[in-house]
């Protein structure tokens, strides 16, 4: 019977290892991607609701990119603080902004891909870029960056999308690492020309990619996943490729708590279970294996299985994945990150256990 569970625990390692070395070292391993200025004009967008104190400091940064041809579209989202006043000071201020004012209807009450509609509507140029209000650029060269890599068919652009660092905060190395992890998976898929989602804190894409399949239309009833649910749907081998220049990085406050971020990793799983049948096969597969892989070394060593047969596979699986991990790390900028893998790993797997659990007895499409 033990040798039947080991022999299962290493097909679960093998499975890993396709993960890791078949798909998450097109990333990791991948060169440094080149940066050729281009002058295609760009439509900024940013969608704000009762942002007032993030967009009074992050606006001025998007204002002054280091880039020839381009707007601000910011779009009021309805708020009910001072945010709209701050915009209509900055389009007098910059006269590159331009601002959406949307009011709240019965049909789209407080639904943030209807305001995203008109904001895109609005945008006068033909390539988009959107971050988000409480978000900012790493430098002046975020909009010089993250368009270097629009080519004639690569329409769809993955940027990455950070978070501060907190100085001595486990819980923001956790935060961080998942992000990376997250990101590691978006862009080595896509990589592997099967791209299955993106992050709206730096997205960019072409104006008729978002009216090829009429905009949020099929999930606006869902009131989360703008990004990732319209990435899911309209990437392909074909029209998406990455940036991972850290000149295009944006970054944004984290979660201070670990209430805050379990939240977080409830909506985004919410938005998942809307994917593809493929992505979310896959996707499911590699949360299982993480598991699998956890629980049953821990099991293995209980029982006391031959420690020459499980130490060194333990041990394998551990220094391929930390390494790939690593240079994943490196390329984000999340290095210290993973100086405590093995104990984030855990954590993390653990919780995402814990987010499917939540899920599946409270489901909502109205998550705040």
């Amino acid at each position: 019977m033990l040798n039947i569970i080991f022999y299962i625990f290493v097909a679960i390692v093998l499975i890993q290892l396709v993960y890791y070395l078949g798909i998450f070292s097109k990333f990791a391993f991948s060169k440094p991607q080149q940066v050729t200025p281009k002058r295609i004009p760009i439509s900024v967008i940013v969608c704000a609701k009762n942002e007032a104190e993030k967009v009074k400091q992050f606006v001025p940064l998007l204002a002054t990119q280091d880039y020839p041809d381009y707007e601000i579209v910011l779009i009021d989202d309805a708020s009910s603080d001072e945010t709209l006043d701050i915009f209509e000071e900055f389009e007098k201020q910059y006269s590159n902004i331009r601002l959406v004012k949307v009011e709240n209807n019965e049909a789209f009450w407080g639904n943030k891909k209807f305001a995203l509609t008109l904001g895109i509507k609005a945008a006068k140029k033909e390539y988009l870029l959107f971050t988000d209000a409480d978000c900012y650029p790493d430098s002046d060269q975020w909009i010089k960056t993250m368009s270097s890599q629009f080519t004639m068919s690569k329409t769809i652009i993955l940027g990455y999308g950070a978070y501060e660092k907190i100085k001595g905060s486990f819980l923001n190395k956790i935060i961080r690492f998942d992000a990376m992890l997250t990101a590691t998976q978006q862009f080595s898929w896509a990589k592997a020309g099967m791209p299955f989602s993106g992050e709206g804190r730096n997205l960019a894409y072409k104006k008729e990619e978002f009216f090829k399949v009429n905009g949020f239309i099929d999930h606006m009833n869902i009131r989360t996943g703008e990004d990732a649910l319209f990435i899911n749907q309209s990437a392909n081998k074909k029209n998406t490729t990455v940036c991972d220049v850290p000149e295009s990085f944006t970054y944004s406050e984290p979660k201070h708590s670990f209430k805050e971020w379990f939240t977080h990793k409830r909506r985004g799983a919410y938005t998942a279970s809307f994917f593809k049948i493929e992505d979310k096969l896959q996707l499911k597969l590699f949360a299982f294996t993480q598991l699998a892989f956890i629980i049953m070394a821990i099991v293995l060593g209980a029982l006391q299985y031959n420690w020459m047969f499980l130490v060194p596979v333990i041990v394998f699986r551990y220094i391929i994945t930390w390494i790939v991990m690593g240079y994943s790390a490196g390329k984000l900028k999340e290095k210290d990150t993973v100086y405590f893998y093995p104990i984030i790993e855990i954590i993390v797997t653990f919780t995402q256990l814990n987010v499917f659990i939540s899920n599946l007895f409270s489901k909502s499409a109205h998550w705040k």
